[in-house]
Protein backbone atom coordinates (compact mmCIF):
# COMPACT_ATOMS: atom_id res chain seq x y z
CA UNK A 1 0.00 0.00 0.00
CA UNK A 2 2.68 2.63 0.64
CA UNK A 3 4.52 1.75 -2.69
CA UNK A 4 0.98 2.19 -4.33
CA UNK A 5 -0.02 5.67 -2.60
CA UNK A 6 4.15 7.34 -3.17
CA UNK A 7 4.05 6.00 -6.71
CA UNK A 8 0.21 7.58 -7.30
CA UNK A 9 1.37 10.76 -5.32
CA UNK A 10 4.11 11.41 -8.11
CA UNK A 11 2.57 10.22 -11.00
CA UNK A 12 -0.52 12.61 -10.14
CA UNK A 13 1.91 15.56 -9.07
CA UNK A 14 3.99 14.65 -12.89
CA UNK A 15 0.50 14.48 -14.76
CA UNK A 16 -1.15 17.80 -13.04
CA UNK A 17 2.11 19.68 -13.47
CA UNK A 18 2.08 19.21 -17.38
CA UNK A 19 -1.56 19.42 -17.89
CA UNK A 20 -1.07 23.88 -15.90
CA UNK A 21 1.80 24.08 -18.51
CA UNK A 22 -0.23 23.04 -20.95
CA UNK A 23 0.53 23.63 -25.06
CA UNK A 24 3.05 21.78 -26.49
CA UNK A 25 4.31 20.11 -23.04
CA UNK A 26 1.18 18.88 -22.17
CA UNK A 27 0.31 17.18 -26.00
CA UNK A 28 4.15 15.48 -26.02
CA UNK A 29 3.14 14.54 -22.36
CA UNK A 30 -0.30 12.58 -23.57
CA UNK A 31 1.50 11.46 -27.01
CA UNK A 32 3.69 9.69 -24.76
CA UNK A 33 1.03 8.19 -22.70
CA UNK A 34 -1.22 7.16 -25.20
CA UNK A 35 1.99 5.56 -27.28
CA UNK A 36 3.05 3.77 -23.63
CA UNK A 37 -0.66 2.47 -23.61
CA UNK A 38 -0.35 1.09 -26.96
CA UNK A 39 2.37 -0.55 -26.79
CA UNK A 40 0.56 -2.21 -23.07
CA UNK A 41 -2.61 -2.86 -25.62
CA UNK A 42 -0.16 -4.68 -28.19
CA UNK A 43 1.59 -7.12 -25.58
CA UNK A 44 -1.78 -7.72 -23.50
CA UNK A 45 -2.95 -9.18 -26.85
CA UNK A 46 0.22 -11.18 -27.38
CA UNK A 47 1.56 -9.81 -30.59
CA UNK A 48 4.71 -8.42 -31.83
CA UNK A 49 5.03 -5.27 -29.65
CA UNK A 50 7.22 -3.72 -33.49
CA UNK A 51 5.65 -6.03 -36.06
CA UNK A 52 4.00 -4.35 -38.87
CA UNK A 53 0.58 -4.06 -37.67
CA UNK A 54 1.78 -2.70 -34.32
CA UNK A 55 3.71 -0.30 -36.44
CA UNK A 56 0.42 0.85 -37.69
CA UNK A 57 -1.24 1.27 -35.02
CA UNK A 58 1.71 3.51 -33.31
CA UNK A 59 1.53 5.89 -36.28
CA UNK A 60 -2.37 5.82 -35.94
CA UNK A 61 -2.32 7.07 -32.57
CA UNK A 62 0.36 9.43 -33.17
CA UNK A 63 -1.47 10.88 -35.90
CA UNK A 64 -4.60 11.80 -33.64
CA UNK A 65 -2.06 13.43 -30.78
CA UNK A 66 -0.01 15.52 -33.01
CA UNK A 67 -0.57 18.66 -32.05
CA UNK A 68 -2.49 19.92 -35.20
CA UNK A 69 -4.64 22.61 -33.55
CA UNK A 70 -1.62 24.22 -31.75
CA UNK A 71 0.06 24.37 -34.97
CA UNK A 72 -3.05 25.68 -36.32
CA UNK A 73 -3.00 23.25 -38.77
CA UNK A 74 -5.68 21.11 -40.98
CA UNK A 75 -4.81 17.09 -40.88
CA UNK A 76 -4.38 16.06 -44.05
CA UNK A 77 -6.97 12.98 -43.24
CA UNK A 78 -10.04 13.47 -41.70
CA UNK A 79 -10.64 11.09 -38.40
CA UNK A 80 -13.45 8.93 -40.88
CA UNK A 81 -10.93 8.87 -43.88
CA UNK A 82 -7.64 7.52 -41.32
CA UNK A 83 -9.86 4.77 -39.77
CA UNK A 84 -10.40 3.88 -43.37
CA UNK A 85 -6.73 3.92 -44.13
CA UNK A 86 -6.22 1.96 -40.99
CA UNK A 87 -8.20 -0.63 -41.55
CA UNK A 88 -7.49 -0.87 -45.51
CA UNK A 89 -3.58 -1.28 -44.20
CA UNK A 90 -4.10 -3.67 -41.38
CA UNK A 91 -6.04 -5.81 -43.95
CA UNK A 92 -3.70 -6.08 -46.57
CA UNK A 93 -1.02 -7.04 -44.02
CA UNK A 94 -3.62 -10.07 -43.53
CA UNK A 95 -3.08 -10.73 -47.21
CA UNK A 96 0.94 -10.34 -47.17
CA UNK A 97 1.61 -12.28 -44.72
CA UNK A 98 -0.26 -14.93 -46.05
CA UNK A 99 -3.00 -15.13 -42.97
CA UNK A 100 0.05 -15.49 -40.91
CA UNK A 101 -1.21 -12.53 -39.25
CA UNK A 102 -4.92 -12.59 -39.06
CA UNK A 103 -7.65 -10.95 -39.22
CA UNK A 104 -8.74 -11.63 -35.62
CA UNK A 105 -5.37 -10.06 -34.72
CA UNK A 106 -6.14 -7.28 -36.93
CA UNK A 107 -8.96 -6.48 -35.36
CA UNK A 108 -7.60 -6.24 -32.07
CA UNK A 109 -4.76 -4.20 -33.41
CA UNK A 110 -7.53 -1.84 -34.79
CA UNK A 111 -9.75 -1.67 -31.71
CA UNK A 112 -6.46 -0.59 -29.97
CA UNK A 113 -4.94 1.81 -31.46
CA UNK A 114 -8.62 3.74 -32.05
CA UNK A 115 -10.00 2.82 -28.43
CA UNK A 116 -6.09 4.02 -26.66
CA UNK A 117 -6.03 6.97 -29.74
CA UNK A 118 -8.92 8.65 -29.50
CA UNK A 119 -9.45 8.74 -25.75
CA UNK A 120 -6.31 10.56 -25.25
CA UNK A 121 -7.52 12.49 -28.10
CA UNK A 122 -10.08 13.68 -26.34
CA UNK A 123 -8.41 14.25 -23.14
CA UNK A 124 -6.14 16.79 -25.30
CA UNK A 125 -8.94 18.36 -26.55
CA UNK A 126 -10.48 18.91 -23.29
CA UNK A 127 -7.51 20.90 -22.59
CA UNK A 128 -7.28 23.01 -25.38
CA UNK A 129 -11.17 24.17 -25.03
CA UNK A 130 -12.03 27.14 -27.12
CA UNK A 131 -13.53 28.95 -24.62
CA UNK A 132 -10.08 29.21 -22.53
CA UNK A 133 -11.32 27.39 -19.52
CA UNK A 134 -9.68 23.93 -20.52
CA UNK A 135 -7.95 23.76 -16.97
CA UNK A 136 -11.21 23.92 -15.44
CA UNK A 137 -13.23 21.19 -18.06
CA UNK A 138 -9.83 19.04 -17.18
CA UNK A 139 -9.80 18.92 -13.52
CA UNK A 140 -13.68 18.75 -13.13
CA UNK A 141 -13.62 15.59 -15.40
CA UNK A 142 -10.85 14.19 -13.58
CA UNK A 143 -11.67 14.82 -10.21
CA UNK A 144 -15.18 13.41 -10.91
CA UNK A 145 -13.31 10.18 -12.03
CA UNK A 146 -11.35 10.25 -9.00
CA UNK A 147 -14.15 10.98 -7.04
CA UNK A 148 -16.21 7.94 -8.63
CA UNK A 149 -13.14 5.54 -7.99
CA UNK A 150 -12.39 6.60 -4.27
CA UNK A 151 -16.41 6.69 -3.24
CA UNK A 152 -16.93 3.54 -5.14
CA UNK A 153 -13.81 1.83 -3.10
CA UNK A 154 -14.75 2.84 0.26
CA UNK A 155 -18.11 2.55 0.18
CA UNK A 156 -17.79 -0.91 -1.39
CA UNK A 157 -15.64 -1.98 1.63
CA UNK A 158 -17.86 -0.73 4.28
CA UNK A 159 -21.39 -0.98 2.68
CA UNK A 160 -20.86 -3.63 -0.27
CA UNK A 161 -22.55 -7.29 0.11
CA UNK A 162 -23.88 -7.38 -3.52
CA UNK A 163 -21.69 -8.52 -6.36
CA UNK A 164 -21.89 -6.03 -9.08
CA UNK A 165 -20.17 -8.54 -12.00
CA UNK A 166 -18.34 -11.25 -10.34
CA UNK A 167 -17.28 -12.71 -13.44
CA UNK A 168 -15.56 -9.49 -14.75
CA UNK A 169 -14.08 -8.29 -11.51
CA UNK A 170 -15.23 -9.99 -8.08
CA UNK A 171 -14.42 -7.13 -5.61
CA UNK A 172 -16.50 -4.69 -6.92
CA UNK A 173 -20.33 -4.49 -5.44
CA UNK A 174 -23.84 -2.79 -6.62
CA UNK A 175 -22.98 -0.70 -3.66
CA UNK A 176 -19.71 -0.13 -4.11
CA UNK A 177 -21.03 1.71 -7.65
CA UNK A 178 -23.90 3.31 -6.16
CA UNK A 179 -21.51 5.06 -4.16
CA UNK A 180 -18.91 5.89 -6.72
CA UNK A 181 -21.72 7.90 -8.65
CA UNK A 182 -22.86 9.75 -5.46
CA UNK A 183 -19.38 11.32 -4.88
CA UNK A 184 -18.92 11.91 -8.58
CA UNK A 185 -21.97 14.04 -8.71
CA UNK A 186 -21.10 15.62 -5.83
CA UNK A 187 -17.24 16.29 -7.17
CA UNK A 188 -18.75 18.02 -10.52
CA UNK A 189 -21.83 20.10 -7.96
CA UNK A 190 -18.59 21.44 -6.40
CA UNK A 191 -16.97 22.37 -9.50
CA UNK A 192 -20.52 24.05 -10.57
CA UNK A 193 -20.66 26.02 -7.23
CA UNK A 194 -16.99 27.48 -7.65
CA UNK A 195 -18.48 28.86 -11.34
CA UNK A 196 -21.97 28.38 -11.93
CA UNK A 197 -21.69 30.38 -14.95
CA UNK A 198 -19.20 28.08 -16.30
CA UNK A 199 -20.87 25.13 -15.14
CA UNK A 200 -24.77 25.16 -14.65
CA UNK A 201 -26.03 22.69 -12.02
CA UNK A 202 -27.98 20.71 -14.45
CA UNK A 203 -24.88 19.85 -16.59
CA UNK A 204 -22.63 18.98 -13.49
CA UNK A 205 -25.19 16.55 -12.62
CA UNK A 206 -24.77 14.95 -15.66
CA UNK A 207 -21.61 15.37 -16.29
CA UNK A 208 -20.74 13.50 -12.60
CA UNK A 209 -23.67 10.81 -13.59
CA UNK A 210 -21.66 10.48 -17.06
CA UNK A 211 -18.14 10.42 -15.07
CA UNK A 212 -19.31 7.34 -12.76
CA UNK A 213 -21.48 5.08 -15.27
CA UNK A 214 -18.88 5.55 -18.17
CA UNK A 215 -15.78 5.77 -16.32
CA UNK A 216 -16.98 2.38 -14.43
CA UNK A 217 -17.79 0.77 -17.50
CA UNK A 218 -13.90 1.67 -18.62
CA UNK A 219 -12.75 -0.86 -15.93
CA UNK A 220 -15.16 -3.19 -16.39
CA UNK A 221 -13.84 -3.28 -20.26
CA UNK A 222 -10.52 -3.33 -19.20
CA UNK A 223 -10.61 -6.21 -16.59
CA UNK A 224 -13.09 -7.83 -19.07
CA UNK A 225 -9.72 -7.94 -21.17
CA UNK A 226 -6.81 -9.11 -18.74
CA UNK A 227 -9.78 -11.87 -17.68
CA UNK A 228 -9.35 -13.10 -21.22
CA UNK A 229 -5.60 -12.57 -21.52
CA UNK A 230 -5.49 -14.28 -18.03
CA UNK A 231 -3.37 -11.13 -16.92
CA UNK A 232 -3.18 -8.77 -13.68
CA UNK A 233 -2.06 -5.51 -15.17
CA UNK A 234 -1.43 -3.87 -18.08
CA UNK A 235 2.01 -3.01 -17.93
CA UNK A 236 4.37 -2.43 -15.00
CA UNK A 237 5.11 1.16 -15.36
CA UNK A 238 3.77 2.44 -11.94
CA UNK A 239 4.11 0.28 -8.83
CA UNK A 240 1.66 -1.00 -7.55
CA UNK A 241 -0.97 0.47 -9.94
CA UNK A 242 0.08 -1.87 -13.24
CA UNK A 243 0.27 -0.09 -16.18
CA UNK A 244 -0.99 3.09 -18.31
CA UNK A 245 -4.11 1.54 -19.43
CA UNK A 246 -4.70 0.38 -15.62
CA UNK A 247 -4.63 3.96 -14.70
CA UNK A 248 -6.48 5.68 -17.53
CA UNK A 249 -9.34 3.25 -18.55
CA UNK A 250 -11.99 5.28 -16.96
CA UNK A 251 -10.65 8.27 -18.63
CA UNK A 252 -10.45 6.64 -22.26
CA UNK A 253 -14.42 6.53 -21.97
CA UNK A 254 -15.72 9.16 -20.00
CA UNK A 255 -13.54 11.85 -22.07
CA UNK A 256 -14.73 11.28 -25.27
CA UNK A 257 -18.47 10.39 -23.67
CA UNK A 258 -18.94 13.94 -22.42
CA UNK A 259 -17.64 15.21 -25.60
CA UNK A 260 -19.63 13.18 -27.92
CA UNK A 261 -23.34 13.98 -25.63
CA UNK A 262 -21.81 17.72 -25.93
CA UNK A 263 -22.51 18.02 -21.95
CA UNK A 264 -20.27 20.08 -21.40
CA UNK A 265 -21.79 23.80 -22.39
CA UNK A 266 -18.67 25.38 -24.61
CA UNK A 267 -19.27 22.31 -26.93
Amino acid sequence: MKERIITGLLAAILYLGFCLAGGYAYQAFLLAMALVGYYEFVTMTKAAPFGAPAVIGYISVAYMLFPWTLMDLTPPLSVDHMIWVVMLLLLSVTVISKNRLDIKLMAMMFIGAFYVGMGFTYIADTRQAPDGHGLFWTFMLLCSIWASDIGAYFTGKTLGRNKLWPSISPNKTIEGAIGGIFFAMVAAVVFSLVSPTLLPLWNALLIGLAAAVVGQMGDLIQSAYKRIYNIKDSGKLLPGHGGILDRCDSWLMVFPFVHILMLMPFQ
